[in-house]
């Protein structure tokens, strides 16, 4: 006899379709058509909300995004990414690997090295690349912060410029000045203001019993769009119903997460998150997590607003 598997509830559903898994989506190797005929740019894609930079919007795979785009991007060893510039700001959060990021002004780049869980935030109209001078090939979501950006205007492209003088973004030899946050050049300055050290950044303890760390917004970087921050759940912890006027995403790093759902008259949903996969909870929703394994679990968490946090948990 075949058993019918139950039909999932309308919240159930809307909740299955918000959830972007890992082992669903698939790298795409060529996201950034700008790249082709260049194998030293060869990078991929794994999109979960809106293109994130690549000029296909209209992959229906991905999420619809609102105030911003989340992408994973994978970089092999000796490989980097053309010197270029957004209308917005960009945050590069890194997971696997370690990835050296160059900011570019007047033909001088400052070059910062970035290791597991380090971000920075590359700031408007800075001209800024990245490449991989590691041993491991570098894994790092990049986030987007605003639905919909502008194509990046490239201002070193092998295809237009010099291959050595792109591969340094621009830099003429002698003219790469490393990171360092005590620097006085201007541009060393500027940069200090926008990367996050994760061994650096303070762990705050929610009343509600799990950790946050502010990578941007009040606390950490100044931003007048997202908020992003790394959270750390304990097993056993978790929070009771809340929402935003904005959306969130909880994209896991680490461990498993439950979030669930709640309709307007109280009814309940859950799903279980493993590494690498993502929520995107939409403005308004009611929503949850809890820690239900029994090892600690590290989220990355994406709102759509650079207000300071509103909601005031409460354990569950």
């Amino acid at each position: 006899m075949n058993v019918l598997a139950p039909v999932p509830s309308s919240l159930e559903a809307e909740l299955r379709a918000h959830v972007g898994r890992h082992v669903e989506k698939t790298f795409d190797w060529d996201a950034f058509p700008s790249n082709r005929g260049f194998p030293d740019l060869e990078r991929a894609q794994m999109r979960y909300i809106g293109a994130g930079g690549s000029p296909k919007v209209g992959d229906t795979s991905t999420l619809k995004p609102e105030h911003f785009t989340v992408s994973l991007i994978y970089k092999h060893v000796g490989k980097y990414a053309a010197c270029h510039a957004h209308e917005i700001e960009e945050s590069f959060l890194i997971i696997d690997g370690v990835l050296t990021v160059g900011w570019e002004k007047d033909g001088e780049v400052v070059e910062v090295k970035l290791g597991p869980k380090d971000m920075i935030l590359n700031a408007r109209d800075i001209g800024h690349g990245f490449r991989n001078d590691g041993i491991e090939p570098v894994l790092m979501s990049i986030s987007v912060d605003v639905g919909k950006p502008l194509p990046p205007r490239y201002l070193y492209h092998p295809k237009n410029t010099a291959p050595a003088l792109a591969r340094s973004f621009g830099a003429e030899p002698g003219k790469t000045i490393p990171f360092s946050v005590t620097g006085d050049h201007p541009l060393q300055q500027h940069m200090a203001r926008y990367v996050i050290r994760h061994s650096e950044q303070p762990t705050l303890w929610d009343a509600a019993g799990f950790t946050r760390k502010v990578y941007v917004g009040p606390g950490g970087i100044e931003s007048d769009t997202c908020r992003k921050e790394m959270l750390g759940i304990p097993a056993g912890a978790g929070v009771k119903p809340y929402s935003r006027d904005v959306e969130d995403a909880f994209l896991v790093l680490e461990g498993s997460l439950t979030v669930g759902w709640e309709d307007e008259a109280g009814n309940g949903v859950e799903v279980e998150l493993g590494p690498r996969d993502l929520v995107m909870n939409p403005a308004g929703r009611r929503h949850w997590f809890r820690n239900n394994s029994a090892g600690p679990v590290t989220v990355w968490q994406v709102i759509g607003t650079a207000e300071p946090e509103t909601v005031r948990f409460e354990a569950a």
